[in-house]
């Protein structure tokens, strides 16, 4: 074998591995059901009512919980049927955390241009909306987001959770803990 067809060969190997990485990828979000998805929601969150009711027994001012928005809050794109209904287990959280006195803040990557679409669609399906924070620019998604946080802690909220999909949405700090909602590699 010569080394140019070895080169060949190798490239073509590598072209072959992507594209079967991008097809498996998408032939696994094919397979994950709407039905499924929420299961593996309510699992991400069974424990943050137990934590926000241990967390609110410690005390504090100005308790609040971080929502994303985007597969988080609010089903997205991952799922047209359902597009812009609430994700019902973090609903259901979010409503039992502002009826015992947490502030519901919401941080996103929509642009601020969505902002008025965005609290009515949030208030629609029954959310509270206490603040929104929205990028800014084109920052990266995790800057924006830590800088939104930062933002909502300065102006005095106690930031107790954050709940997202992303990696991004609990890279960086202010806030107590976080809790990754499933997006398998595949909802952004």
């Amino acid at each position: 074998m010569t080394s140019s067809f070895k080169a060949v060969r190798s490239i073509c190997g590598a072209f072959a591995l992507a594209a079967w990485a991008t097809f498996s990828h998408t032939a696994v979000a094919a397979d994950i059901s709407y039905e499924a998805w929420q299961r593996d929601v309510e699992d991400a969150v069974s424990d943050v009512g137990p934590y926000l009711q241990n967390r609110l027994s410690r005390g504090g001012s100005n308790l609040a919980i971080v929502l994303d928005i985007d597969n988080t809050a609010l089903v997205s794109s991952d799922f047209p049927e359902e597009a812009g209904r609430a994700n019902a287990p973090v609903l259901e959280v979010a409503r039992w955390a502002h009826e015992h006195g947490y502030a519901i803040l919401f941080v996103s990557y929509r642009s601020e241009g969505a902002r008025n679409s965005t609290i009515r669609a949030l208030q629609g399906v029954g959310y509270a909306v206490d603040a929104l924070c929205l990028r800014n620019g084109s920052g990266a998604r995790a800057a924006s987001k830590q800088r939104c946080r930062r933002e909502l802690a300065s102006s005095g909220y106690t930031i107790t959770a954050n709940i997202g999909n992303l990696d991004t949405d609990l890279e960086g700090g202010d806030y107590e803990q976080g809790f990754k909602l499933p997006d398998y590699g595949v909802l952004q």
